[in-house]
């Protein structure tokens, strides 16, 4: 299986929030990254929309529901949002969507600092293997993975999708 160019997919899914924001009339949407693979994609986003305004970050670690089972992880930093959440529009950007407990996390943080006009969601991937009934507003692509597959985003500079087969790197 060969995977699409992120580069190529951040050009297409920049026109289409563009799109999406204008037909939604919304002229100063808020960036959210959630971290670490969704604010790589927030930043090629902003750089291909030609945004310089502040972009915010969130990392959800806290807020999932699986806090309890699998702890804390080790490089867990603080969310930074530089801008008021209380009646704005967001976008927020996540790299892959499997699950969808990873953003109902986000969408539960960001409303512990108020409630927003509205969130836009974006994703480079979905992998099609949704729990919860969360689906992106702009997306990149969706992959259809076999079970022992994962997809692993690395970056920021470049930008760079890796296909993983669990079974080979549990066998090293």
């Amino acid at each position: 299986m060969s995977l699409p160019d992120p580069a190529a997919l951040i050009r297409q899914m920049a026109l289409d929030l563009g799109a999406h924001l204008a037909r939604r009339q919304i002229a100063e949407p808020r960036l959210i990254g959630i971290r670490s693979g969704g604010v790589w994609v927030a930043q090629a986003l902003q750089a291909a929309l030609a945004d310089d305004s502040p972009l915010g970050t969130l990392d959800v670690s806290f807020y999932r529901d699986d806090f309890s089972q699998n702890g804390l992880h080790p490089q867990v930093r603080p969310s930074q949002l530089p801008f008021e959440i209380e009646g704005q529009h967001l976008v927020l950007v996540d790299d892959v969507l499997m699950s969808g407990r990873t953003i109902r996390a986000a969408l539960n943080e960001l409303f512990d600092y108020g409630r927003p006009a509205s969130v836009t969601l974006v994703c480079l991937l979905d992998l099609d293997a949704g729990e919860l009934p969360i689906r992106p507003n702009v997306l990149g692509a969706t992959l259809a993975l076999a079970a022992d597959q994962r997809v692993k985003l690395t970056g920021p500079e470049p930008l760079v999708l890796e296909l993983q087969n669990l079974t080979t790197a549990s066998a090293l």
